[in-house]
């Protein structure tokens, strides 16, 4: 490894370090904001899906703690990471992050304006993370008992919510596109309680739940399903992944992602994306939509 690369890997870890004595979980990235540690099950038959019960490192937000020594044994076994990602939703913090993306057109910080003005809220001065695209990374905490679901756009475009089982990109990290860094007059500042009217819309009512005589309509999945595949089929260059992402999102979102990948996949496929690059992107609306318990 090159100097510079021993060094950003060293601050990467210095970085996180900082932020686990401040009660932030944190686990090893890679440049492109992914887990650096590989999956202990990548190779097993059927998919396994653990969620770090079998005690080895490579389950991604699932190997975030505070614990120095056990951060520094995560870098250690994953020498090349640049960055580190914040568990969300987790003890003491509960951290929400509000990602406001600038990226694709979007307006996200006029939008969110827009829906503290129809909902009565402000948002308090809190920890704001720059990103290198031009975005930034609100940093709110919830209060107990309450589990924020991760989404993505649906608040608004370019408006993305890292909840319970997501996670954020933390300062200092560097990844194939710049630095994340604190905003500046907001290094001093601790994460903010999300706004109550926020924090209504950031948490859904819980969908009625069904008796157990009655079948779920598998029939309004497979429109719903249909019509996500569709919407992947009619992307042009420059929209493909784009709207991969979106509709696996939803797919996830609806409880129904892991018997529509393989459609998506190859509906991504017929528009120009490799299988590599498909699955890559749906793995990504996986690990982002789907709503796990904090620990």
């Amino acid at each position: 490894m090159a100097t510079t690369d021993r060094q950003t890997a060293t601050l990467a870890l210095a970085h996180a370090l900082s932020a686990a004595e401040r009660g932030l979980p944190v686990f090893p990235l890679s440049a492109s904001k992914l887990p650096a540690l590989r999956s202990p099950h990548r190779d097993e038959t059927p998919p396994v899906h653990c969620r770090g019960a079998c005690g080895l490192p490579g389950h991604g937000v699932h190997d975030a703690s505070t614990d120095p020594a056990t951060v520094r044994a995560l870098f250690a076994a994953a020498p090349k990471a640049t960055g580190y990602g914040i568990a969300c939703g987790r003890q003491p913090h509960r951290l929400i992050g509000i990602d406001l993306d600038t990226t694709h057109g979007n307006d996200s910080v006029a939008a969110l304006r827009q829906l503290a003005l129809q909902h009565l809220f402000t948002i308090p001065p809190t920890v704001t993370v720059l990103t290198p695209s031009g975005g930034r990374h609100l940093w709110l905490t919830g209060p107990p008992g309450v589990s924020v679901p991760n989404s993505a756009g649906r608040l608004a475009p370019g408006i993305d919510v890292r909840g319970a089982g997501g996670y954020l990109v933390g300062p200092g990290s560097v990844t194939t596109h710049g630095r994340y860094r604190l905003a500046p007059g907001t290094a001093h500042l601790a994460p903010a309680p999300c706004p109550r009217p926020l924090l209504r819309l950031l948490t859904p009512p819980p969908r009625p739940r069904r008796s157990s005589a009655v079948p779920a309509s598998s029939e309004r999945q497979a429109r719903q399903g249909e019509g996500l595949v569709q919407f992947v089929r009619a992307a042009h260059e420059g929209q493909r992944n784009t709207r991969l992402f979106w509709a696996a999102c939803r797919a996830y979102e609806h409880g129904f992602g892991d018997d529509l990948a393989p459609a998506l996949t190859e509906a991504a496929v017929a528009t120009g994306l490799t299988e590599q690059e498909a699955r890559a992107a749906i793995a990504s609306a996986a690990r982002l939509t789907i709503q796990r318990p904090s620990r």
